[in-house]
């Protein structure tokens, strides 16, 4: 909304080209949209996926708080240096829903680390060796942003999808080949 007005702002006050082509996007930079990015891979012959995890870190903590655990403050969240890798491993299986051959597997959270106000997590999936179809459910930051983009990216074999996740599409089916 406020982009909008600005643009048409700079349009009507007849502003230099240039001055207009360098505003916007550093405007743009300040109206980002919450995203976070997934990768799963399924190494064939194995019996495993690798998934990985980064978000930034204060969005995981307000999320977390609303998803998990309500009750406790922000701050007390904040303190935890690390953070609990048990209490990790809950949010992100409540978020992350795997389905490998039209069965749930649980994930096992590997590593943990911060870096750069963001979060990553990798964490371990078992899975038949051989899979057929991977239903995924990512629900990550919908219940704080109606905006939020949750990007996936999956590679198995010669396979590769790239898919968007986001409050109004949670879900999707992949049929591997």
């Amino acid at each position: 909304m406020h982009l909008i007005f600005l643009v048409k702002y700079l349009y009507i006050c007849k502003i230099d080209i240039v001055l207009k082509i360098l505003i916007i996007p550093v405007l743009m930079l300040f109206q980002q949209v919450p995203v976070t990015f997934t990768g799963i891979e399924h190494v064939q012959g194995t019996d495993s996926l690798k998934v990985s995890v980064r978000l930034n870190y204060e969005l995981f903590l307000c999320d977390y708080q609303q998803t998990i655990f309500d009750d406790l403050d922000l701050e007390v969240l904040r303190s935890f240096r690390p953070f609990p890798a048990d209490m990790a491993n809950n949010y992100l299986n409540s978020k992350i829903n795997i389905y490998a051959n039209k069965k749930q597997v649980i994930g096992k959270l590997l590593k943990m680390e911060v870096d750069e106000g963001d979060i990553r997590f990798n964490m371990l999936y078992r899975v038949d060796k051989k899979l057929k179809s991977i239903t995924m459910r990512n629900t990550i930051l919908t219940g704080l942003y109606s905006n939020v983009e949750n990007l996936t990216i999956v590679r198995s074999r010669n396979y590769e999808s790239e898919t968007k996740f986001t409050p109004e599409h949670k879900e999707e089916t992949l049929l591997l080949k």
